[in-house]
C-alpha cells in the first residue's frame, strides 16, 4: 500500500464516537444515505460575467456577494441584483486574462479577513504581466462597496517557471491562518520534481500569519518551521494544481480538489490541524501510480476520484452547512471544468466515504463558494453564477 492513513482512521474513529454522543444542533458529520437532486434548484444569481473564478463573502454578516473575474474584476452583488465594481486590477493582471485565449493566467483567488467587518482588509492572488504569482492586501475604502485600489501591499511572490498550474486559491483556516495553494509550476509530468520536494513552494499548499498588518510570518506549529526538511512557509505536498479548496465551517477540516494529468481527477480530505501531509504527485495521480521511479513516502489516498471518462479538470467544492436545504447537510459537492458534472462525497454511519455522480450541468464549472449563511454556490466559467436554492 502506498497510503498512510493510520492517523486518519483514529480521527474518523474518534470524530464517530463524538458524533453519537452529540445533540441535534451538532453538525451534520456522517449521512444514512445520499442527497436527493429534488431537494434543490439551481437559481441564476448573476451573468452577463466575463470568465468568472470565484464567489464569496466578506464576514461581515451582510448578504452581499462578491464574484471575480479572471481578468482582474471583482464585483460586489446585493440582495437586489445590482453588481457594482469593487475593484479592478486588470491592469496589473497577465495580458492572457484578458484576451480570447485559454490561460490559467490572471486573477485567482480573493478572500476577506476573518476580521474583515473591523479590518477592511483582503487578499489577492493573480499572475502579474511577467506571469509571477502575486500575493496582496488591500483595504476597503470609505465606501464600503468600493476597494481601495492604491491601498495594495504586496506580501508574497513566486516565480512561474511554466504558464500553467498556478493554483490561486486563498482562504482563511478557523485557526485564522491564510492558506494559498501553488501548482507544481507547470508542464506535463512536473519536469521540475517540485511536487515531492517540500523545499521549494512549488506543488505545495502554504500556511502564513498574515495578522500583523505587515509582512506575513511563519506559524510556530508549521510542519517545517525550521526549514530543515521543508520551506516554513509549505503546510503540504505532492501537489499537482490544487484548484479550490476550502474549510468546513463547522469542523475546520479541509477538503481538496487536485487536477490530475492524463486520466485521474482527485478530491482529498485532511483532518483539521494536520499539517506535513503528502499528497502524493508524481509518484502518483490520484490512486494510480503516475511514475514508478519517484518515491512519496506515507502519502494520502485521495477520498474520491473519478477518470477521464466523465471529465478532465477537477473543481474542488465546499461541504453544504446552510439551513434552506437540510436534505444537502454534511455533503461535499465538488465538479468537473469540461463535462460540468457534479458529485457528492460524504462519511456514512461507519466512517467509510461514498462518493457519485449528482448532477449533469452542461456547465464550465470554474468554482464553487459560499455566501456568509453557509449557502452554496457554483460558478459557471461561461458568465454565470448560480445558487443551490430549496426546490418549490
Amino acid at each position: 500500500m502506498k497510503r498512510f492513513i493510520v492517523m486518519l482512521l483514529a480521527l474518523l474513529v474518534a470524530s464517530l464516537v463524538s458524533a453519537q454522543d452529540s445533540s441535534e444542533s451538532d453538525p451534520v458529520l456522517f449521512r444514512e444515505a445520499p442527497p436527493s437532486t429534488d431537494s434543490f434548484v439551481l437559481e441564476t444569481v448573476a451573468e452577463g460575467l466575463r470568465r468568472p473564478l470565484f464567489v464569496t463573502h466578506a464576514n461581515d454578516d451582510s448578504s452581499r456577494i462578491f464574484i471575480m473575474e479572471q481578468g482582474g474584476v471583482v464585483y460586489v452583488q446585493g440582495d437586489d441584483g445590482e453588481r457594482t465594481t469593487f475593484l479592478d486590477i486588470s491592469g496589473l493582471v497577465s495580458p492572457a486574462a484578458n484576451s480570447a485565449n485559454y490561460t490559467e493566467r490572471g486573477l485567482l483567488g480573493l478572500v476577506f479577513a476573518p476580521d474583515y467587518a473591523e479590518s477592511g482588509e483582503f487578499y489577492v492572488n493573480y499572475t502579474n504581466q511577467s506571469g509571477t504569482t502575486i500575493l496582496a492586501r488591500y483595504q476597503v475604502s470609505a465606501d464600503a462597496d468600493v476597494a481601495d485600489a492604491n491601498s495594495a501591499q504586496i506580501l508574497f511572490e513566486q516565480d512561474q517557471p511554466f504558464p500553467n498550474h498556478n493554483g490561486g486559491h486563498l482562504a482563511f483556516g478557523s485557526d485564522g491562518y491564510l492558506y494559498m495553494a501553488l501548482g507544481d509550476g507547470g508542464a506535463a509530468g512536473d519536469p521540475l520534481a517540485a511536487g515531492q520536494n517540500p523545499q521549494t513552494l512549488l506543488g505545495s499548499i502554504i500556511r502564513i500569519d498574515v495578522s500583523g498588518g505587515g509582512d506575513y510570518l511563519i506559524p510556530e506549529d508549521n510542519p517545517f518551521v525550521t526549514g530543515e526538511d521543508g520551506a516554513p512557509e509549505v503546510w503540504s505536498f505532492g501537489w499537482r494544481n490544487p484548484w479550490r479548496f476550502s474549510f468546513d465551517r463547522e469542523t475546520g477540516d479541509m477538503y481538496i480538489g487536485d487536477v490530475g494529468q492524463n486520466q485521474w481527477e482527485e478530491i482529498n480530505f485532511e483532518p483539521r490541524g494536520i499539517g506535513g501531509q503528502n499528497y502524493g504527485w508524481n509518484a502518483f495521480e490520484a490512486n494510480t501510480v503516475f511514475n514508478s521511479n519517484v518515491r512519496a513516502p506515507r502519502a494520502v489516498d485521495p477520498v474520491a476520484d473519478y477518470n477521464h471518462s466523465q471529465g478532465c479538470s477537477v473543481t474542488g467544492g465546499y461541504i453544504y452547512r446552510g439551513s434552506a436545504i437540510p436534505d444537502l447537510a454534511g455533503v461535499y459537492f465538488y465538479g468537473d471544468y469540461c463535462s460540468g458534472n457534479i458529485w457528492y462525497a460524504y462519511r456514512d454511519t461507519e466512517g467509510n466515504w461514498q462518493s457519485e455522480l449528482f448532477l449533469e450541468t452542461g456547465m464550465q464549472i470554474s468554482s464553487f463558494g459560499e455566501d456568509g449563511d453557509g449557502e452554496l454556490y457554483v460558478v459557471n466559467y461561461q458568465g454565470a453564477v448560480l445558487k443551490f436554492a430549496p426546490a418549490n
